[in-house]
């Protein structure tokens, strides 16, 4: 089993201690910072003094681009069934003439 790393992320003024794989390290690191600029960003345009607000804001933020995320890929992947389906069907009528 792999040792476990302890780091502290600083997130709106706030340091959490974690213990992680050290395989987590740098996704943890990046999103922290995403999350710190975001943050940054919200204060600057829309004059929101209450962290809390902030973070309710970046969270929403957040979870919207996971989930039409997932709507794309899912509409990307009927595009793709259907594009497929279509194919197999051509290949099967070219099959079918060929034996006939």
């Amino acid at each position: 089993m792999s040792e476990k790393l302890k780091i502290k992320i600083s997130i709106a003024n706030r340091v959490y201690p974690l213990t992680i794989a050290p395989n987590q390290e740098e996704g943890l690191r990046k999103a922290a910072k995403n999350i710190e600029a975001m943050i940054s960003q919200f204060e600057q345009s829309y004059s929101v003094q209450d962290k809390q607000d902030v973070l309710a804001m970046c969270a929403l933020q957040f979870a919207t681009q996971v989930e039409q995320k997932l709507l794309d890929n899912k509409y990307a992947d009927e595009a793709v069934s259907l594009k497929l389906e279509a194919l197999n069907a051509l290949l099967d009528a070219h099959l079918d003439s060929e034996r006939s």
